[in-house]
């Protein structure tokens, strides 16, 4: 069964564009012209989304943000935008996204990164287990942490990382690891995107957030905190 790709951008000669050669190059797809449209949409159907990010009402970076944090869905995200300075990458992957396409875009390099993110699906399935280091808990069924036994909502990139750093406690990861770890395909993604995952998972297990540890020149560890 061919995957299924949601387009959505306001601008109809581009999603007449991708939808023509999506469905040329065996995919299924289905068009939204606004975020409040997709979200409607939205369904198990969907194997990824290809987002624009300036759109009239909801933005792309705020759909993705209720996808992810609202809803729990964890959909592959490619955003498509004419922005490209680095504080818009940090935040299309804050919100939850995968890949940052950069307006104007060949088709062919749309293409190759959706194949490549599509692809990343079954590195991203890991044995059902559950860990369980001091006050906290990561239920890998679920994908919820657990705080002192409080449930604490994280999004997908920041549950893979917490998850990463906590099945290796005491190993100091560099962030050029973590990377190549969960962002294999990602050309875009810089070093401040960790630090940017990193601070927002630490804001959320709150009183726990000395269990991820910084080496000053090395990088992120989970150690428990005695």
């Amino acid at each position: 069964m061919a995957d299924k790709i949601l387009i959505v951008d306001d601008e109809t000669d581009i999603c007449e564009i991708l939808q023509f050669n999506l469905e040329n190059a065996g995919y299924e797809t289905l068009c939204a012209s606004s975020s409040e449209q997709a979200l409607e949409m939205m369904d198990s159907s969907i194997s990824l989304i290809l987002l624009d990010v300036m759109m009239s009402g909801i933005s792309g970076f705020k759909m993705a943000d209720i996808l992810r944090k609202e809803r729990g869905n964890d959909v592959p995200i490619i955003f498509l935008t004419a922005r490209n300075a680095e504080n818009d990458l940090l935040t299309g992957f804050s919100a939850g996204g995968d890949d940052y396409i950069c307006k104007p875009f060949s088709i062919h390099e749309v293409i190759a990164r959706i194949k490549a993110v599509l692809r990343r699906r079954p590195h991203l399935v890991q044995e059902s287990h559950t860990i369980q280091e001091g006050d906290i808990k990561i239920d890998s069924d679920t994908k919820i942490v657990y705080v002192k036994g409080e449930a604490v909502t994280l999004s997908k990139k920041e549950f893979e990382v917490f998850k990463l750093l906590a099945s290796n406690p005491g190993k100091v990861f560099s962030r050029e690891e973590i990377i190549d770890e969960l962002w294999k395909d990602a050309p875009y993604v810089v070093d401040r995107t960790i630090d940017v995952h990193i601070a927002r998972i630490r804001s959320k297990i709150g009183n726990c957030k000395n269990y991820i540890t910084n080496r000053s020149g090395y990088g992120y560890c989970f150690k428990v905190v005695e």
